[in-house]
């Protein structure tokens, strides 16, 4: 399965079996979280086999055997949650190549746990964490707007464009607001968000899938 493809097919998943991660596909994933960290100064960190990651209500009431868990932080930064964010969006992709389900959580994760778990020091903001594992379901499409609604191009749109917004709605991004904008204009490209404290993360997020519906080859960002 392409990084392409894992677009399509991943989906929220909150309920999990109870099959640990192999330890091939441990080494994949912390490979991968390594050259995130190294590539943008991040201290994303794997953690597997822990119920540290949700409070026990909320784990009761809306998720199922979530026991493998990433933590997103890094240096407390102006720039920090977009590079979170686009760090994840690669991660939850690279992990449904690896047969893996996941689950983008930023407001009800267990911050005591994430904190208990992270070898970041105490300065490092942390921003929310990505649950991994092999969900009881493929989970299923979120409801989309249009891309008219959060999109605008001068003159005719290259399929290019149309590609790369199709790609950012497919992005998860918190409460499923789908608050960016996308303007294009020649091969310069400006996207936008505006969710409150979820902002920055959701811009990094929406950027990656954009790149990846588009191709970096065909446009710069402004």
């Amino acid at each position: 399965m392409t990084l392409q493809e894992a677009m399509h097919a991943r989906h929220k998943v909150s309920k999990y079996q109870n099959k640990p991660l192999p330890a091939d596909v441990v080494q994949q994933l912390n490979d991968r979280i390594k050259a995130q960290n190294e590539e943008y100064d991040l201290n994303i960190q794997l953690v597997t086999e822990s119920k540290d990651a949700m409070p026990g209500i909320i784990a009761k009431l809306m998720s199922k055997g979530v026991q493998n868990f990433i933590i997103l932080a890094g240096p407390d930064t102006p720039d920090v949650d977009e590079k979170l964010g686009y760090s994840s969006a690669d991660l939850m992709l690279y992990a449904q190549t690896l047969g893996l389900n996941s689950w983008w959580i930023g407001g009800m994760y267990s911050r005591k746990g994430a904190r208990k778990n992270s070898v970041a020091g105490e300065d490092a903001k942390i921003i929310g964490i990505v649950v991994v594992g092999y969900g009881e379901d493929q989970g299923v499409p979120h409801k989309s707007k249009a891309a008219s609604d959060v999109s605008s191009y001068d003159g005719a749109a290259p399929e290019w464009f149309q590609a790369g917004v199709s790609a950012a709605l497919l992005a998860p991004t918190a409460m499923n607001k789908q608050a960016f904008t996308i303007q294009g204009k020649g091969d310069q490209v400006s996207m936008t968000c505006n969710n409150g404290s979820y902002s920055g993360a959701d811009l990094g997020i929406c950027k990656y899938h954009f790149e990846l519906g588009a191709g970096k080859e065909n446009f710069h960002w402004a």
